[in-house]
């Protein structure tokens, strides 16, 4: 399997009235985050479905159409790479052969290779549906000092990985995390890291509404009003007004 096959599946799918959907929705105009970005109008599920038909392809094919500058190439791509992972530990409950050992290893492949491409891991959705199935996953029982250090980069998207991979550590019930790269991001000026940054804390709340609670009280008069109202909104109405009113 070739990079050349995924994108010849891919180009198969192409729609030219979607793709500029996808253009506007996405915001490739002169100025806005996504500029110059390219799209060929594939829905998500027909990627989904490529992907899993090439998840075996090897990295470094993976690394070639994870550089195109098409946009549904780098989903594709990024979509491989949480079924590669996530098909480890599948592998490592149904044959013995994978020792943890060898699974960790495995599994630290894929998490590497998601970090160090980065720079091509640059819209939101590339990060969302992604970031926290890898980077969370892989750092739920390690050192998540990397966080910290994306969250302090100077790339809107790194800011952003960092953030949304701790949905992984919500799940599990760990919110430390969360809250503390919640803390370090609520001064950041653009409003897709506000968006971030509220729908995390709304996931903490949906678990532990106190904890939620004790982070608005703290912070509510200097959130941004985008992040503000992504965090409540799971909240009473009451709750919501109050909150907005401060």
């Amino acid at each position: 399997m070739k990079a050349f096959d995924v994108e010849k599946a891919l180009k198969a799918k192409a729609n030219k009235t979607k793709a500029q959907l996808l253009s506007r929705f996405f915001k490739t105009g002169k100025g806005e985050y996504g500029e110059g970005d390219v799209f060929w109008g594939i829905t998500v599920p027909e990627q989904r479905l490529i992907a899993k038909e090439f998840m075996s392809i090897p990295l470094e094919e993976v690394q070639k159409f994870l550089q195109s500058p098409v946009h549904e190439c780098r989903l594709t791509a990024l979509l491989i790479l949480t079924y590669k992972y996530e098909n480890l530990s599948k592998k490592r409950k149904t044959l013995a052969i994978f020792d943890d050992k060898e699974v960790q290893k495995l599994k630290g492949q894929v998490f590497d290779f998601y970090i160090k491409n980065t720079k091509y891991i640059n819209n939101w959705d590339l990060v969302d549906v992604t970031c926290h199935k890898i980077v969370g996953a892989y750092l739920y029982d390690k050192d998540r000092s990397i966080l910290y250090r994306l969250a302090k980069s100077k790339n809107l998207w790194e800011k952003r990985i960092a953030i949304i991979s701790t949905f992984y550590f919500i799940q599990q019930r760990d919110f430390s995390d969360s809250i503390k790269i919640a803390e370090m991001l609520l001064g950041d000026k653009h409003d897709l890291i506000h968006k971030a940054v509220g729908w995390m804390l709304r996931e903490v709340g949906k678990k532990d509404e106190k904890l939620l609670h004790d982070f608005l009280k703290v912070h509510v008069k200097k959130m941004p009003r985008t992040a503000l109202r992504y965090a409540i909104e799971r909240l009473p109405e009451e709750f919501r007004r109050y909150y907005i009113n401060m």
